[in-house]
């Protein structure tokens, strides 16, 4: 009795697996700063695996102030039994940046992590020029 059998082992190896994926394929989540390009307010955004998104699923787009993207990843989140907190942790920055980018936000090119945001966000002009 006592200490971790191979059954423990296993399960720790698949509870901690997706955040080794993650991370190993996407890298840490990094801060990118956004600016409006017509108000002029700026927001942090992120690049990279989202750990935030796998620890605190659809409360992440709830607290960045998605309410409708919110309410629907609640909704596939009750749907798929927790399971897609998995699959959405890999993709849920892309879609955060992409929506704020395409809603007239910017990144800031003063930034230290402009050039590796468009690389992971794959832009090939200046946005701060268009």
């Amino acid at each position: 009795m006592g200490g971790f059998s191979l059954y423990h082992w296993l399960i720790f190896v698949i509870l901690v697996s997706p955040i080794v994926v993650g991370v190993l394929l996407l890298g840490l989540q990094k801060p990118v700063r956004i600016f409006h390009a017509e108000s002029g307010l700026v927001k942090t955004g992120y690049i990279g695996y989202s750990w935030t998104y796998l620890l605190f699923g659809w409360f992440v787009p709830l607290f960045r102030g998605e309410l409708g993207v919110a309410i629907l990843h609640l909704i596939i989140t009750i749907v798929s039994a927790g399971l897609s907190q998995l699959i959405f942790a890999f993709i849920y920055n892309r879609q955060y940046m992409n929506r704020m980018l395409t809603s007239g936000w910017r990144l800031d090119p003063a930034d230290a992590n402009y050039e590796l945001a468009k690389r992971v966000l794959y832009i090939r002009t200046d946005p701060a020029a268009v």
